[in-house]
């Protein structure tokens, strides 16, 4: 389901939150078409962001527009940007507002209604905005804390399933998660704990956890690179936590990118510690080329890129007939009984759970 974006940079920028092309295919110009609009279709988005080259070049044949990308960063700066630019937007089209903030982008009217072809494809569990068609589901994955394998047999320990289990001693300065103010996990982490725990229940957990050792820093690609012991994509020495908030599909990510690649995954998910993250795209108010971004919506539900963006972005497709890789269904299969909370729920609690959180867990 970015980024948090949705993420391990080889194994980095592929995964959540990483992975892709500056810019897909040409950043063309925006000089007039035949028709009197514009070549090119602007993509705004986070840096997981990432699709084929080929698959790009086949929209861009077959519409006549030519794909610019512009990345802002993790998906919470992505959205807060669009935002503060709405009335004069940077793209067409933005890509990467998940449920853990849907409802501020919705809010403050970054989207105009439009109803892509194909639409009627997408899984009814993960559509949103039912009636209004401001965003559009792309994909969706589960946030979940990962382990490292070797740690844990090397150390003769069982990891753990819960989040029950990450409270208890043996795990205790463990585990490393991303900061709930400043990352798309790392809320994902925290709105988890909330639907399993209740709205005064969390509060309690996290006490527990931070006496419980819990290290928190400010994004993924910090927490997983950096600080966990497990990771093979980053590029500075391997961390001393064997516990890690990531994604259900990190573990295939390690095996994908890996030279050789191991017979099993080298990390393992707390299955019972995962909460669904549903991405979403919209077409942008005032949007230069609202042509061309409704065809680019079209095309983010194809079954030509949900069938491609799985081994790039690293996320679940949400379209009924696209194809999960034989390595998703092997190494990182989805969470059979997530964590979930209803958009509204979210909307009317989330920026107070984080000013809670904050004070509770930071200072």
């Amino acid at each position: 389901m970015s980024t948090t974006t949705k993420r391990l940079t080889a194994v980095v920028v592929a995964l959540g939150m990483a992975g892709g092309l500056a810019a897909c295919g040409s950043s063309g110009d925006d000089s007039s078409a035949s028709s009197g609009g514009s070549k090119t279709v602007t993509l705004v988005s986070h840096d997981s962001w990432a699709a084929s080259k080929s698959v790009i070049a086949a929209f861009e044949k077959e519409s006549g527009y030519q794909v610019k990308v512009l990345k802002d960063g993790d998906a919470g700066t992505a959205v807060n940007k669009a935002i503060l630019t709405k009335d004069n937007p940077q793209g067409d089209v933005f890509f990467g507002v998940d449920n853990t903030l849907l409802s501020r982008a919705l809010d403050n009217g970054l989207f105009q209604p439009y109803e892509p072809k194909g639409a009627d494809r997408i899984a009814p569990e993960y559509r949103a905005d039912e009636g209004r068609h401001r965003v559009t589901p792309v994909d969706t994955g589960d946030i979940c804390v990962n382990y490292d394998k070797a740690w844990f047999s090397e150390h003769k320990l069982t990891p753990p399933e819960s989040f029950d289990d990450l409270i208890e001693p043996r795990y205790k300065n463990l585990l490393v998660t991303e900061n709930a103010s400043t990352s798309s996990p790392g809320l994902g982490f925290l709105l988890g704990t909330a639907a399993r725990y209740g709205d005064d229940g969390w509060p309690d957990y996290w006490k527990k956890l931070k006496a419980n050792g819990v290290k928190v820093v400010d994004g993924w690609e910090q927490a997983y690179n950096e600080e966990f012991s497990g990771s093979a994509g980053g590029k500075k020495a391997k961390g001393d936590r064997p516990l890690v908030v990531s994604y259900a599909s990190s573990p295939p990510a390690e095996v994908v990118f890996a030279d050789p690649k191991p017979s099993t995954a080298p990390t393992g998910v707390a299955q019972g510690t995962c909460f669904r993250q549903v991405e979403y795209a919209g077409l942008l108010n005032n949007a230069r080329n609202a042509e061309g971004g409704k065809a680019f919506l079209d095309f983010l539900i194809s079954k030509r890129f949900q069938d491609d963006m799985p081994m790039n972005m690293f996320v679940y497709p949400v379209t009924e007939g696209a194809e999960v890789p034989e390595e998703f269904t092997k190494f990182g299969p989805q969470a059979e009984d997530p964590e979930t909370l209803e958009p509204a729920k979210i909307a009317a609690h989330r920026d107070q759970w984080v000013k809670s959180w904050t004070s509770l867990v930071l200072k």
